[in-house]
């Protein structure tokens, strides 16, 4: 089976035109890797005043991926930074936290890293028109004139292709008191040792984030690095990549005060522990809670 597999493709309406949304939810259930292909206009979508109508094909890799409901899958790009084509990098060092839905609704959160100081309050913030870009339908925008604005959009892209990397396969599943629900911390220890790559499901990550905690019910999907095993106690703990976190939803999104990003360390007895940064002052704090967690390793 080639590495990458199209399970969904969308027309520039937003509507399938092949493969389905449950192959997709199924997919990322069972750990694939999520990437999106689009395709775009330079002087549409790249520089409005430009008569250069040149087609622009991109693919973006989803490491972080959510589902939500077991039946909604997002993704976000965790380590983005806003890049200026064709010569470089946008005007403010900054992420570009973009998020794509199952659907096509698309969002992003920005926080700054240049030390500006913020001329607002978080908030709703009132939508801009785009005028120049007819393509670009801005939904709701929050936190204006702050150090991490957001926003939901929808832009009319020629297209969007959805596909998986599905060669991951569950080794371990436990709630968050750790005790096993299936598969052995053995056996992903010794797939680790064997060189296997590693993900994370961690289910209810972003409760706290909720108006009622807990109200939805959802999984994050998170890449692993360093691992390290135990191998008296036979407990097994790693450094994961960044992972943005977000109110669980669908579609998926953003809004004020109600998203952050950071780092996490989890365990395979359900302890998590997070280094959170708050996105409005760059300020981190640490977290320690436990969660069910599935292990994923790479085939």
């Amino acid at each position: 089976m080639p590495r990458w597999t199209q399970v969904l493709e969308l027309d520039s309406d937003r509507q399938p035109i092949s493969g389905d949304a449950d192959s997709l939810v199924a997919a990322v259930r069972s750990g694939a890797d999520l990437r999106i292909g689009t395709a775009f206009r330079h002087n549409e979508h790249i520089d409005p005043e430009s008569d250069r109508e040149e087609l622009i094909r991109e693919v973006m890799d989803f490491r972080v991926c959510y589902l939500v409901k077991d039946r909604w899958v997002a993704g976000i790009e965790n380590m983005r930074m806003p890049v200026e084509l064709p010569d470089g990098f946008g005007p403010r060092e900054s992420m570009s936290f973009f998020l794509y839905n199952q659907d096509g609704h698309q969002a992003i959160a920005r926080p700054f890293f240049d030390g500006r100081q913020p001329i607002a309050s978080p908030g709703v913030s009132p939508t801009d028109e785009w005028v120049d870009m007819p393509r670009y339908h801005e939904l709701e925008a929050f936190d204006a004139g702050t150090n991490a604005p957001s926003s939901h959009f929808i832009y009319d892209f020629e297209y969007f292709r959805y596909f998986v990397g599905a060669d991951w396969r569950e080794v371990l599943s436990h709630e968050s008191d750790g005790s096993v629900t299936g598969g052995s911390v053995v056996d992903l220890a010794d797939s680790v040792g064997r060189g296997a790559e590693v993900k994370v499901a961690i289910r209810g990550l972003c409760a706290d984030l909720e108006e009622t905690p807990g109200e939805v019910d959802h999984e994050v999907f998170v890449h692993l690095g360093a691992c390290y095993y135990y191998t008296e106690e036979q407990r097994l703990m790693a450094a994961a990549n960044p992972v943005v976190r977000t109110r669980p939803a669908t579609p998926l999104g953003y809004g004020t005060e109600s998203w952050d990003f950071g780092w996490l360390m989890p365990r395979t007895d359900g302890h998590v522990a997070g280094w959170m940064c708050d996105p409005y002052t760059l300020k981190f704090r640490r977290t320690a809670s436990r969660y069910a967690i599935r292990w994923f390793v790479s085939e």
